[in-house]
């Protein structure tokens, strides 16, 4: 064990909170480790929305270049932040235990959800599920990490913003005025972390093996491949949930939705879990067939 892992990590304190408590896990083992923070183009290009800077793989395209070029060994991501399609060469090593999988909306006062207002977000799965259940209000873009989102929020005169619970709760700065958003589907693998090695490199893939959350697993790669069947390598507003119950059936809902958030596609289905090959793919194409195939047609032409 005289190998030191080189964890690479973009350095937002959520970042260096979810590489640090993977770190922890690897020195419990018995492994040495060192952080590599790394500044990644999604942070620092902040007027331009995500899904206009490419696809959607920004903020870890940074951390994909450092490993392939020997930098780090391995990269922790939120797995909501991951393509689909992982680089040649880059695999998955472990998915950690999922935590809060909600969006949460921090607010001024409510009184604005009976009337008109103004909320934030930078993600189209968000703005699209809130203008479907609030088709009279203003959302507006919003990035940067949680930290900056939430000073934004302060400094603008908006009635809310929305965040993943998650996010929060880990960094510890979930404030007292937030409302769950319990009606709004999560974007796939939300709340779970994502830890990616060298395909090449068998110490370190070992290594991460041992950190792998069987259970979580399962549920996000479902989500995962609902979406990749659906997005075909396309942003869209889509949100996926995959949960396990105590007698191994695995619930499922997933919903695609229009831009403007007028249309809404949904599925829900359960399967056992010894039978979820191809399942999330199954979800998809059944969303397809209901006008999903028609409407990812339409919002190709408005992202590309």
């Amino acid at each position: 064990m005289n190998k030191v892992i080189r964890i690479g990590t973009r350095d937002s304190e959520l970042a260096l909170w979810q590489a640090k408590t993977v770190q922890s896990a690897l020195e419990k083992l018995g492994h040495q480790t060192e952080l590599v923070p790394v500044k990644s183009t999604g942070d620092l290009n902040l007027d331009v929305p995500l899904y206009e800077m490419g696809i959607t793989g920004i903020f870890t395209k940074t951390l994909d270049v450092a490993m392939l070029t020997g930098k780090v060994d391995i990269a922790v991501h939120s797995m909501k932040d991951v393509p689909t399609a992982l680089p040649k060469g880059i695999v998955e090593a472990a998915v950690l235990k999922r935590a809060n999988t909600q969006d949460i909306l921090i607010h001024k006062g409510t009184d604005f959800l009976e009337a008109e207002g103004t909320i934030a977000t930078g993600s189209l799965r968000r703005k699209s599920q809130w203008l479907n259940r609030y088709p009279n209000h203003n959302v507006v873009d919003l990035r940067g990490n949680v930290n900056t989102r939430m000073q934004k929020l302060e400094d603008n005169d908006w009635n809310g913003a929305i965040f993943a619970a998650a996010g929060l709760e880990r960094i510890e700065i979930k404030p007292e005025n937030f409302i769950d958003l319990d009606w709004m589907i999560p974007a796939p693998a939300q709340g779970a972390m994502l830890v990616v090695a060298l395909e090449k490199d068998e110490f370190t893939r070992t290594a991460l093996g041992a950190l792998n959350h069987y259970q979580t697993d399962l549920e996000v790669h479902v989500e995962r491949e609902f979406l990749r069947t659906l997005e075909g390598g396309c942003t869209a507003p889509i949100g996926a949930l995959a949960k396990m119950d105590n007698d191994d059936i695995l619930h499922f809902k997933g919903a695609l939705f229009s831009l403007d958030g007028s249309q809404k596609i949904e599925v829900e289905k359960r399967i056992a879990a010894d039978n979820v090959t191809g399942f999330g793919k199954f979800c998809a194409e059944e969303i397809l067939a209901k006008g999903g195939a028609e409407l990812m047609k339409q919002i190709k032409e408005v992202l590309n």
